[in-house]
């Protein structure tokens, strides 16, 4: 099923009766059980307003269409989204409406904040086929309940998006890089955390073990950027190779898609946790890891793994923190979810019941979870 219209997934959802597995671009490895309900038909730019920074658009438009739209004004989606295919080996191509259902972040989000923080609307049928419209066109518009942020993040189990309203930002004059290698990850976080109290706004903090790389981002004007590039190498003691332009922005794409793991056997998890309690973690999981990247300063862990499911969920459980398995490893038994505490379980299952009381979007995606 390929909906055109919002008119025709909302009759879609109210005439259906057996559960509906909603696909973006199917660049995610994700296949809940039903019949595929296909979001590439609501696409289209509806306005775009580059002197107030706004964009809306259908929820099926492919993400490299909205990047490049947004290109030809110098501007760009500021929450840097990974394409999860260079990780997974997929094909597909990625949406918009996927990249929002999901709430893909990266690097930049220890800088801008996450995709959610740059939604400023959305429109939605959920699941007993009733059209939702929440949020609007500027920040400043909320009224009832934010469903917005809501939606960010709900994978598909709360409704299916139509529509998306998001505030972009103005593509920087410059970027620069500053690369350190030969550090362990306990050093790495520290210099990390110490560059993101400085004043040097930087954009970009992550730690490659391949390479034992330590890499800080600053984008902005050219002077600017060389300027705290100099302050911020100087703060940490000297000794950074400094890297600009595409070769920085490579790096960064390298970070983001987690281009490390790609075409590796093993388990990929998405780890969070407080950004220096990263290396202990890493620690305890040695007897299964594999390979390793931090990006959030430490906050944000990507693991390789052979095997250790419930070992890894057990020790980031003691960190309080969560573990997503965004990669597999032939186990269908592992959830890809981070079990919740049964109080949040019970919220999350009381909202499924007044979005999808009939249980037919996506089920079981993170039922469990």
């Amino acid at each position: 099923m390929r909906p055109g219209t919002e008119a025709e997934l909302a009759e879609i959802l109210r005439s259906a009766r057996a559960p509906l597995a909603v696909r973006g671009g199917g660049t995610r490895g994700v296949a809940p059980a039903g019949a595929v309900l296909e979001t590439g038909g609501l696409s289209g730019v509806k306005l775009y307003e580059p002197g107030a920074l706004t964009l809306v658009v259908g929820a099926g438009t492919p993400l490299a269409e909205v990047e490049a739209l947004l290109a030809e004004k110098g501007q760009r989606l500021a929450f840097e989204p990974m394409d999860h295919r260079v990780l997974l080996g997929g094909e597909g191509e990625p949406t918009i409406g996927g990249v929002v259902a999901a709430n893909v972040s990266g690097p930049r989000r220890v800088q801008v904040g996450a995709c959610r923080d740059h939604l400023l609307g959305v429109r939605f049928v959920d699941g007993s086929g009733e059209v939702i419209s929440n949020g609007g066109r500027v920040m400043k518009n909320v009224t009832g309940y934010d469903l917005v942020k809501l939606m960010a993040g709900s994978w598909g189990t709360l409704g299916v998006l139509s529509e998306v309203s998001l505030k972009v930002l103005a593509r920087p004059q410059a970027e620069a890089t500053l690369v350190r290698r030969g550090q362990g990850a306990a050093e790495a976080v520290a210099d990390l955390c110490r560059a993101m109290g400085t004043p040097y706004d930087v954009s970009g903090a992550a730690w490659l073990e391949e390479g034992a790389e330590l890499r800080l981002r600053v984008e902005g004007l050219a002077g600017s950027v060389a300027y705290r590039a100099q302050a911020l190498g100087a703060a940490l003691g000297g000794g950074l190779e400094l890297v600009e332009g595409a070769e920085s922005a490579a790096l960064w794409r390298e970070v983001r898609d987690v281009a490390p793991f790609a075409g590796t056997a093993g388990a990929v998890w998405r780890i969070s946790v407080k950004p220096t309690e990263a290396p202990g973690l890493l620690e305890a999981l040695a007897p299964h890891k594999a390979g390793a990247m931090l990006d959030w300063s430490g906050g944000l862990v990507w693991l390789l793994a052979t095997g250790g499911a419930q070992a890894i969920r057990a020790e980031v459980d003691k960190l309080g923190g969560h573990a997503t398995l965004v990669r597999g490893a032939g186990d269908a038994t592992v959830p890809m979810f981070h079990p919740r505490p049964a109080p949040i379980a019970r919220l999350e299952e009381g909202l499924r019941k007044r979005f999808d009381p009939r249980g037919i979007l996506n089920p079981g995606l993170m039922e469990g979870a």
